[in-house]
């Protein structure tokens, strides 16, 4: 049930939106959670500026009143085309035959199922926490969003440690859609995450073969790429442990669906093309807005094969979509963008040291196997090769063109330090997998074009020798061999090397672990609204508010500025009985209880010195004990809320 909300939630209002401006089957059906992030970009900053709650029933309203305007649109474009130029006649698209969209209905299932295996034994359960540093921002700002019902980043500072911040930036739309399903049919904030990572990895084989299929790849080759398109460790696997990057990780899963609109470009019908390329624009954008410059990157060389005669246009029918599509992409997503000016020179000044030699960095890139220890051989020798016979066959040249620039990125980027590299490099935090995440999609293109190629020289050579054979079955037969080869000697699509990387950061901490969960479960239990709970910014009590509504004074593992409230308390709390201004502090804050928990972020990040050795300060009673988290009542302060909240017990409640 929960996991059919979070579905839902993603393809629903898209696919509404996309089959009233008339876009059409797989293209419709990939689009479609790009256009949902279209809409919610769209809503957030309009419904925030009416005074309009961010809620299911409010998003649902605004999904239909686009929905009806771009029926109504495409209507009116339409029967004023077909008024005004009635020779002109739908483009001629190759016939797909049913058996090629069971072929690639099979490709994408194949896909979705080793991403879904995958994915279920990488998080070894869909409530455990993510131990990464970034896992409790984004798990904080689900909440905020669905319990302050305004998804503006203007109105979410306080999660930052920057309360007061009314210009604070950070691209909320991932975080606002999945508000929406938050507390829905019991889905708390975990399974909230990890189901939305799920629907996010499906997105990617969906994605892929929509985009090959529009593309014009023989039907063995989208369903070969579709389902390679989940094997590939960097993408998504690496940035769903590492960070992790839920929404990066999304934007960049949607480049395909985005490329496989594209193709309306070239053959336009109605307003598809233009206004699901508007509304896709502020939809990556709200998810991420480095991924805008990576389609532009993937437009400016679809423009280039056009331009040199690589792919097909008619410029009298073209060109209104064309100027349509650039108008409404800058309508659309530059108040998306703008505000992030905001953080603008905290992105581009990041810095992250190379990783890799020049040589290592190259063999990466050839290998489709980036920030890799051991390279993925079985499928990217395959991708590589697939890569030549993409020249050679003069299909898709754009993807080529895309993996030798955002391959030379890539390997530049970790193998190298200057300032035209981190200029480049900028949008995405100069950060090495970033770049790398962007490698793959070029390889799932390729390798489908290896198994197309592959099997129909197979195809070729058996045939003699089984003359009774009809060609299409000895072509299939080809792929099933080379499927079992890959398939075997991968273990199945690298499933378990890639559900092993996952969980490194899918455990029993270190950052939180159950025990400290237990614990802010008794701090809900034993605190106001509006109260808020001493903390330490190292440890896990930054996730107090995502898993148990329980506010903390530090957000997040950055910690707060020292000239601010929670700053000064860090350093100072442990002498409340020394200093008047720790007492007002904590009385204005409306402090009760101190947290200190035996979980770490990292080994290296400090603890803040105002929560050590809380047992031997005056003024700190212990109330709370297990062998995670401790919790101490902060004496004189039990008057700071008016109603609500049960007393601290003795200590050894715990478990």
């Amino acid at each position: 049930m929960n996991v059919l909300l979070v579905l839902l939630a993603f393809w629903l209002p898209g696919l509404v939106f996309g089959a009233a401006i008339q876009l059409r089957g797989w293209t419709l059906a990939a689009a479609a959670p790009m256009l949902t992030f279209g809409l919610v970009a769209l809503g957030i900053p309009v419904l925030g500026r009416f005074g309009i709650r961010w809620t299911t029933l409010n998003v649902a309203l605004w999904t239909l009143v686009l929905s009806a305007a771009g029926f109504g649109l495409a209507f009116a474009v339409t029967r004023f085309t077909r008024r005004r130029h009635p020779d002109w006649e739908e483009p001629e698209r190759p016939a797909r035959s049913v058996r090629d969209h069971v072929l690639i209905g099979l490709g994408v299932a194949a896909g979705m199922g080793i991403g879904t295996v995958t994915i279920l034994r990488g998080f070894r359960s869909i409530d455990n926490v993510q131990q990464g540093w970034d896992a409790p921002f984004h798990a904080n700002l689900v909440r905020w969003i669905a319990e302050h019902g305004d998804a503006r980043p203007s109105t979410v500072g306080t999660i930052a440690n920057l309360p007061n911040e009314t210009h604070y930036f950070y691209p909320d739309t991932y975080h606002a859609l999945l508000a929406l399903v938050f507390g829905k049919g019991g889905l708390t904030i975990m399974p909230t995450l990890n189901l939305a990572a799920l629907a996010v990895v499906l997105t990617v084989p969906l994605g892929v073969a929509a985009m090959c299929h529009a593309w014009r790849m023989p039907a063995i080759g989208v369903a070969a790429a579709a389902t390679v398109s989940a094997c590939f460790t960097v993408f998504p696997y690496d940035s769903l442990w590492r960070g992790p990057l839920w929404p990066f990780v999304a934007g960049v899963a949607l480049i395909p669906a985005m490329l496989a609109v594209a193709r309306h470009l070239l053959e336009p019908r109605s307003i598809a093309g233009p206004v699901a390329i508007g509304v896709g624009v502020a939809g990556l954008a709200g998810l991420h807005t480095s991924v805008v410059f990576v389609v532009i990157v993937y437009f400016l060389l679809i423009l280039l094969a056009v331009v040199f005669r690589f792919e097909k246009i008619v410029w009298r029918r073209s060109l209104t979509s064309l100027v349509a599509s650039v108008v409404l992409a800058a309508a659309f997503g530059i108040p998306v963008v703008l505000p992030s000016l905001y953080n603008a020179g905290g992105v581009t000044s990041a810095f992250w040291a190379s990783e890799a030699t020049v040589s290592g960095a190259f063999g990466e890139t050839i290998t489709f196997s980036p920030m890799a220890a051991f390279p993925q051989w079985w499928i990217g020798i395959p991708a590589i090769i697939g890569v030549f016979l993409l020249v050679k066959h003069r299909r898709m040249l754009w993807m080529v063109g895309a993996y030798v620039v955002l391959g030379t990125l890539f390997a530049a980027t970790v193998s190298m330090e200057s300032n035209l590299i981190h200029t480049l490099s900028s949008p995405f935090y100069n950060d090495n997998w970033r770049v790398a995440a962007l490698v793959p999609l070029a390889g799932c293109v390729a390798f489908g074009e290896f198994v197309h190629t592959a099997s129909g020289w197979f195809a070729e050579k058996v045939a003699p020798r089984l003359p009774n054979l009809k060609p299409a079955t000895l072509t299939l037969a080809g792929v099933v061999v080379v499927a079992l080869v890959v398939g075997g000697l991968s273990r199945g699509g690298y499933i378990g090397r890639n559900a092993a990387r996952l969980q490194l950061n899918y455990s029993d901490g270190p950052t939180v672990s159950k025990d400290e969960e237990t614990a802010f479960a008794w701090l809900a239990q034993h605190t106001a609204p509006g109260e808020r709970v001493l903390n330490d910014k190292a440890d896990g009590s930054v996730w107090m508010y995502a898993l148990a509504g329980v506010m903390p004074t530090q957000w997040n593992f950055y910690g707060a500025e020292l000239n601010t409230d929670a700053g000064y308390l860090s350093v100072y709390a442990n002498e409340v009985e020394k200093y008047p201004e720790v007492r007002r502090l904590l009385t204005n804050l409306k402090v009760r209880y101190a947290f200190v928990g035996e979980g770490k972020v990292t080994k290296t990040t400090p603890n803040d010195v105002g929560l050590l050795g809380l047992d031997k300060s005056p003024g700190f009673k212990l109330v709370y004990h297990n062998a995670g988290a401790s919790i101490y009542e902060i004496e004189g302060q039990q008057g700071v809320v008016a109603s609500g909240a049960a007393p601290g017990s003795p200590a050894g409640n715990g478990q």
